[in-house]
């Protein structure tokens, strides 16, 4: 059967299907619920959705958990506009140009132009996924396990470099940890436990879940609750009327699709994500405009480019995750913990081995996204109400559901302990600002790094010459050294040396 039909089949079995017409819409709604309310990410709904999902069958499970992914990112656009108050770290950059129309009264215009914005992004990157992860797990078929124990490691040094806001060596440190804690328990060779200081509990190794949730849900939970945040003072009579304006997104056509194209490319990057994205997509947009001198004032140009690019970023973060196994950004992790307690193990194989996941995948973000856009129209209005519910009431209530979430996999009362301990090294990590997008990515890659490193040093007898004689394994080993170099000032001032000289020479 070709992608197309199985593209179809998939969307003709969920339209047909009231439960799964069900999940899809709540689990929007919900995601739009958690992206409008400053501290609850997409990230944080996936996790806590991931252990609803458990015992449902993987793709009624894709439904849910990509609903409430694109519903998160896009709902962070809600406050933005109203408050200036981003409801995620990707909504910030929409707030530049959206709380300026709603001061001027046309908070319904840019409600519009984002959620018609966010429809086309979405639709962008689910193209792309469609088409370039068959292409990219067909090229990683070739891979050793050499290659794949440098593809780990590149994914967290780059995670780290690009998450870190002072430091890249904080993130790396980061990525590090989170490679140390995949190693407690019996590693998956010889059996042989490993950092369990005597705990039996420890044999099996840590669950990725309980991870996931203390790494993302505990300090958001402490920071918000910290922070004492009221969204106090939201009046309907700010919104005005809610319509596409597709007069100002034809003009625009051109800035979509860079806009796109920046968010499916840096959502391909392990571990970057949707914030990284919008910001840069509204770069470009601000450089290229004809007016950039309206940018920060309530220009349309400014929420078109970061939207697109948010929504663009979901179907480019999703690339990496299925054709090589490595998440593209912190939702995507989830996600990718998500698969793996469903049995569902990401890569080329799978992609070999089962063709029609892609086309399965791409039909439900098409759902999603679609879903997204009713849903986002409809509701617009109403969400006001939503965000004024307390903090000191909601903020609660997620923890229970954090709680909750841990002790189902497996009904095992460690994973509590161990959602706590990790929820509380990464509250210290955020204060710190060590980035945690690196170390949740260490823990998920670090078998995979593990495992493939023993195996290839044991099947050549503990050679490291193919990590040089190998054409990828070399381009990697190359990239790889030269991230940690444009870290260093010596070898920055170096490079710069060199190509001064050169130019002199030229001259």
């Amino acid at each position: 059967m070709n992608p197309l039909s199985i593209f179809a089949e998939t969307l003709s079995n969920i339209a047909i299907s009231p439960m799964l017409v069900a999940i899809l819409f709540s689990s929007t709604f919900l995601g739009i619920v958690f992206g409008a309310m400053p501290g609850l990410t997409a990230t944080l709904g996936v996790a806590l959705l991931t252990t609803l999902t458990y015992g449902l069958e993987p793709e009624t499970a894709l439904v849910a958990l990509l609903a409430i992914y694109v519903g998160g990112v896009y709902g962070g656009m809600y406050t933005s506009v109203l408050l200036n108050i981003p409801g995620t770290a990707a909504a910030a950059a929409t707030a530049l140009d959206g709380y300026p129309m709603a001061q001027r009264g046309e908070a319904g215009r840019a409600f519009g132009l984002a959620t018609t914005s966010s429809l086309i992004g979405a639709l962008i990157g689910m193209v792309f996924l469609a088409l370039v992860s068959p292409l990219i797990a067909q090229a990683a078929l070739q891979f050793t396990s050499y290659e794949y124990f440098l593809l780990a490691l590149f994914g967290i040094l780059i995670s780290g470099s690009l998450t870190s806001p002072d430091l890249a060596v904080k993130g790396w440190a980061a990525g590090l940890f989170g490679i140390w804690l995949s190693t407690i328990g019996q590693d998956h060779i010889q059996m042989y436990p490993r950092f369990t200081f005597g705990m039996h509990a420890l044999d099996s190794g840590i669950d990725v879940v309980p991870v996931l949730i203390g790494a993302f849900g505990i300090p958001q939970i402490m920071m918000v609750l910290e922070s004492h945040l009221s969204l106090g003072g939201i009046k309907a009579s700010m919104l005005g009327r809610i319509l596409p304006d597709f007069r100002t997104l034809i003009k625009n056509a051109r800035n979509i699709v860079s806009s796109a194209l920046i968010g499916v490319g840096i959502g391909a990057v392990p571990g970057i994500g949707e914030d990284i994205a919008a910001w840069v997509s509204y770069g470009v947009a601000r450089k290229s405009s004809k007016h950039p001198e309206t940018f920060g004032k309530g220009a349309p140009e400014g929420i078109i480019s970061t939207t697109v690019a948010n929504q663009a970023c979901i179907g480019g973060a999703i690339i990496p995750l299925l054709s090589l196994g490595i998440p593209g950004s912190p939702p995507a992790v989830m996600l990718l913990g998500a698969l793996m307690l469903h049995n569902v193990a990401p890569g080329p194989m799978l992609l070999k081995q089962q063709p029609e996941f892609v086309p399965q995948v791409a039909a439900i973000l098409f759902a999603s996204a679609i879903t997204m856009f009713v849903i986002g129209m409809i509701l617009s209005k109403q969400v006001i109400h939503i965000l004024r519910v307390p903090q000191s009431l909601f903020m609660p209530l997620i923890a229970v559901l954090c709680v909750i979430g841990s002790f189902a996999l497996g009904l095992n009362t460690f994973n509590l302990y161990l959602m706590g301990i990790i929820g509380i090294i990464s509250y210290f990590f955020t204060k710190l600002q060590f980035p945690i997008a690196p170390l949740v990515i260490g823990v998920i890659l670090g078998p995979m790094a593990d495992t493939a490193l023993r195996t290839g040093l044991k099947t050549t007898d503990g050679s490291l010459l193919p990590f040089v004689t190998r054409p990828i394994s070399l381009i990697l080993v190359l990239v790889i050294l030269a991230i940690v170099g444009s870290q260093i000032p010596a070898v920055n001032n170096a490079i710069r040396n060199l190509f001064s000289a050169m130019k002199r020479k030229a001259a």
